[in-house]
């Protein structure tokens, strides 16, 4: 009799792990395990850790303007932004990243391919929607075929204003993480770097990009 249990668990065991193995490869198969796995990290984003400090960095920017001296810290708000970047837009139109010099800058490097980029990009939505007119949004795909990143943004809904690289990456964008956002303020300067995901329509960092008009 027990012999009979153990056997039937252990077949029940062995078609629970068929049917994950199936799950795994379907997903798999259509692309869909991206979005499943960033679907499942926007929890943690939603805990605020994975935020960059803008406190800090807002803290840092008012020394610098106190004291007219640079502070001691690995925040630097004087290093001067590369503009020395093209690119192509949705359309197949090249404009210059120095065509938005001027203006507030929230640059962000991502993929379809990579959970995290999914997982912060609703959050991105939103503050596109909600600053959308005070901020150049730069949402540079690094896909290799720019037509799934447009594609991406379609089925999304979310109108981004997606890009491809039309020229190298400057030095100061050539991040190992993706996703990696830049931010750079109204006079050039390149004022956050943030590697990994985060969570963009917190309310504190919409209060920190309007502090670098």
């Amino acid at each position: 009799m027990k012999t009979d249990k153990k056997n039937k668990s252990t077949k029940k065991t062995w078609i629970q792990y068929g049917i994950f193995a199936v799950v795994a490869i379907t997903l798999y198969a259509t692309g869909m395990h991206t979005e499943v796995i960033g679907f499942a990290q926007r929890g943690l984003l939603a805990t605020g850790l994975m935020n960059p400090d803008v406190a800090e960095i807002a803290q840092v920017r008012s020394n610098k303007n106190e004291n007219g001296n640079k502070p001691e810290t690995t925040t630097n708000p004087t290093t001067q932004a590369d503009f020395n970047l093209k690119l192509i837009d949705k359309e197949g139109n090249t404009m210059s990243l120095e065509e938005l010099k001027g203006k507030v800058i929230f640059m962000n490097f991502w993929a379809t391919w990579c959970p995290p980029c999914v997982a912060e990009m609703p959050s991105i939505d939103k503050l596109h929607e909600e600053m959308g007119d005070e901020v150049a949004f730069v949402m540079l795909s690094l896909d290799q075929n720019f037509e799934k990143a447009k594609a991406f943004d379609k089925r999304k809904g979310y109108n981004l204003p997606i890009y491809a690289a039309g020229s190298n990456l400057p030095a100061m964008y050539q991040s190992s993480a993706i996703p990696t956002t830049y931010v750079i303020d109204a006079k050039g300067n390149l004022v956050l770097t943030h590697k990994g995901m985060a969570d963009y329509s917190d309310p504190e960092f919409k209060k920190f990009l309007n502090s670098l008009k």
